[in-house]
């Protein structure tokens, strides 16, 4: 009996081929070719999807952009065409962050509203429940993206906290005198994410970026856009 490719480890070393510049042809190909049902039976939890999905994510918008830089100057045809061939369909960049990552939600809402009609294989292999932290673990190759790094099953809860806690140290201003906070703007494109301005308080004196007495004004600042690649960081747990 022939044991079944493990699509988790491929999604791992195809990220790191990536990284390091090796031929990616080979995981591209095994990923193209996967069995739908053996990938789904394989990614049943959502640790297991958001290391998979966050691979293939960060790992597709390295090889696209390095292929072909000028895509990024119309970014909503790169994000929205479907370039991606996994198990046999072809997925956007926005398919991946806002169907599987954020199940099934509508890019342009703030993460208010949610698709009416999702596909058959976005419900198969979205997250069950949506993880605010996708957010400072997504890169979509702009300098303001958070850092590329790399997730394991075993350690993703605490891997993703590490990750929001460097990209919001590196990202927030407080300003105690006029009480007011700057953050990233990807938390206000998806605020309900977050769980709305108050939440977001909370979740910036959780990571103690603000004091835990202090209620401020947040702010929203602006993205930078230029291209960035190649932003790798490491999040390992001790």
């Amino acid at each position: 009996m022939i044991n079944a490719i493990d699509y988790i480890k491929v999604s791992q070393n195809f990220l790191y081929a990536v990284k390091v510049g090796d031929a990616t042809t080979t995981y591209i190909d095994t990923l193209k070719q996967a069995n739908p049902e053996i990938l789904a039976s394989q990614l049943n939890t959502d640790p297991k999807r958001l290391v998979f999905w966050l691979n293939i994510y960060n790992g597709y918008t390295q090889v696209l952009l390095k292929n072909n830089p000028d895509q990024y100057k119309t970014r909503n045809s790169f994000f929205s065409n479907r370039q991606i061939p996994i198990a046999g369909q072809h997925l956007s960049l926005d398919d991946i962050e806002h169907g599987i990552l954020r199940h099934s939600k509508i890019k342009w809402s703030e993460g208010y509203l949610n698709k009416l009609f999702p596909s058959s294989f976005e419900k198969t292999f979205r997250i069950q429940k949506l993880d605010y932290r996708i957010h400072f673990a997504l890169n979509c190759g702009a300098k303001s993206c958070p850092a590329i790094a790399f997730y394991d099953v075993e350690n993703i809860n605490e891997q993703l906290a590490l990750a929001t806690k460097v990209y919001l140290e590196g990202e927030c201003d407080f300003n105690s005198l006029k009480n007011v906070v700057h953050v990233p703007a990807i938390m206000g494109w998806f605020r309900n994410d977050f769980g709305g301005k108050k939440q977001m308080v909370a979740i910036l004196k959780q990571n103690e970026i603000i004091p835990k007495n202090s209620y401020p004004k947040i702010h929203f600042k602006k993205y930078d856009w230029t291209l960035y690649l190649d932003n790798y960081k490491s999040v390992h747990i001790q």
